[in-house]
């Protein structure tokens, strides 16, 4: 399941969304506009993940609900081993089966069709951003833009947005040819009146119920779990990040069957994202350093010392790779 502050709220408001978008309006205004209809629109709909090849094909299904409450999300996966995500603005909870389990809200995550930063300062400097064409995605008129890179160390992007409310209908990643590495896109989708509300009162009294039928070691184990994932200070450096990839995550936490925390940097750009994940090699026998890919998701290992460093992210195999290669110890 692929998924993670309203800069302007009041503009939304002035804007209303029952006025068609004008194409000859501003990409700065449409961007906004783009930028916080994920949050403040009620939508329900089935979208589909597709990568390039067309090997790995996910169908989810997504309600989001605005309410005097704040905001309410349910997630599905339609395909593969079925799970929900059910969150109540800063609450999230996974549903896998009889199992339940309560997520960490990680800062800057993005999913479908929530995909452009709060900063939108960051893409002009970024990318070259431009409108495209009008199109019609899952029976709703849209309206295409295009951020274009300004240099080969990340991918470009286009989106469709619906030309009232804003919210993404469909989103692609495309390599310097041109070709579609990923695809999201709306198949079905319902807006504002028309939308199912009656899952947000069931949800709630289940969140509720999880939130206090807890025992004590259960509260323990949830405090620590939280303060593994408080920032941190690392000796760890990235030297070689590309132009306007920033820092906004930092934090030590375990992984897996780990028992000692790795340390853990997330970068962005805005549209893209680099995680930097440095751990310890002992112990791990079957380690394989190297490139490998789904998507548009570039992975790639290597071992310094005694040290295994994983870039992750979004971009490019270059980037990875050179992303990795400077990363360095600079403690005493």
């Amino acid at each position: 399941m692929h998924h993670c502050v309203k800069l302007l709220p009041v503009l939304l408001l002035l804007l209303g969304q029952n006025v068609y978008a004008d194409p000859n309006r501003s990409d700065a205004d449409w961007l906004e506009t783009m930028a916080f209809a994920a949050h403040q629109t009620d939508y329900s709909g089935t979208f589909v993940y597709q990568d390039g090849m067309g090997g790995n094909v996910e169908v989810s299904r997504i309600s989001h609900i605005v309410d005097a409450h704040g905001e309410h999300e349910r997630l599905e996966s339609m395909s593969g081993i079925r799970r929900t995500v059910v969150s109540n603005n800063n609450q999230v909870w996974l549903f896998e089966g009889e199992r339940k389990v309560r997520i960490e809200r990680t800062h800057g995550e993005k999913g479908f069709p929530d995909l452009l930063p709060e900063q939108l300062s960051a893409l002009k400097k970024n990318y070259f951003i431009r409108q495209a064409e009008e199109d019609r995605v899952a029976g709703f008129h849209v309206h295409a833009i295009v951020f274009q890179p300004k240099d080969n160390l990340r991918y470009s992007h286009k989106m469709w947005a619906h030309s009232q409310s804003g919210l993404l209908l469909k989103a692609e990643v495309l390599d310097e040819r041109s070709r579609i590495i990923e695809q999201y896109a709306f198949t079905q989708l319902s807006l504002d009146k028309n939308v199912d509300r009656s899952w947000v009162e069931k949800a709630a009294p289940t969140v509720i119920a999880l939130e206090t039928d807890k025992d004590e070691n259960s509260e323990d184990e949830n405090s620590e779990a939280k303060a593994d994932l408080e920032p941190k200070a690392t000796d760890w450096q990235v030297d070689a990040l590309p132009s306007g990839f920033k820092k906004i995550m930092q934090f030590c936490h375990p992984i897996r069957d780990k028992t000692i925390p790795v340390t853990h940097m997330v970068f962005s750009d805005g549209l893209a994202g680099i995680s930097v994940f440095i751990e310890a090699v002992a112990g791990r026998e079957y380690l394989n350093p190297g490139l490998s890919s789904q998507g548009a998701i570039q992975v790639y290992s290597r071992i310094s010392g005694d040290t295994l460093i994983t870039v992750v992210g979004e971009v490019p195999p270059r980037t990875v790779m050179q992303v990795a290669e400077s990363v360095r110890y600079a403690g005493e």
